[in-house]
């Protein structure tokens, strides 16, 4: 066999820290370029950027998601919450009582005709409080069915051809 020079295993270890290290050095690079404000296609993303929050402000984009939940048979959700941001600003203690009420029944209560996806500690908490109600009764259930939109209908409808025609019509008519 010839005399050949085989690399000592700290050669083997220096050459792979420093790959390494170079590698890291131009995945930052390529990071602080991609998220560096200046970078304006980053920007104009952000601005169009849709979430569940925009969505549920303005009223077109809230009736086709509305509409898109009914395709996914699970409308309840976006009415529930609604109803609960209805609720919140009541001002009569007869009215809190009566769409609390309206509320636990059509939404809630376990044998309800729409019910809501939430756990039976909430659930009873709620069933507790409607001895009293107050604004705030609803919250929990409200901000566990807000998440659940927001992780998982709030994506589809955002990849759906229904939001993809909708945004670009609205693009369209501000130019028109």
């Amino acid at each position: 066999m010839q005399n050949v020079k085989r690399p000592r295993r700290i050669d083997i270890v220096l050459n792979r820290n420093r790959r390494n290290k170079d590698f890291q050095g131009s995945m930052e690079q390529k990071i602080s370029i991609k998220t560096s404000p200046s970078n304006p296609s980053l920007e104009t993303d952000h601005k169009n950027h849709m979430d569940l929050k925009k969505l549920l402000k303005d009223k077109k984009y809230l009736e086709a998601f509305r509409t898109f939940l009914q395709s996914e048979y699970s409308e309840e959700n976006i009415d529930f919450w609604l109803a609960c941001e209805d609720f919140k600003s009541t001002n009569s203690p007869a009215d809190l009582r009566r769409k609390a009420e309206a509320i636990y029944q059509e939404f809630i209560q376990p044998t309800a005709c729409r019910e809501i996806n939430v756990d039976h500690h909430i659930r009873e908490k709620i069933r507790k409080s409607l001895e009293k109600p107050s604004l705030s009764c609803f919250d929990e259930a409200q901000k566990h069915v807000y998440l659940l939109m927001e992780s998982d209908s709030c994506p589809r409808f955002l990849q759906s051809d229904a939001f993809l025609r909708l945004r670009n019509k609205s693009r369209t008519m501000w130019y028109i």
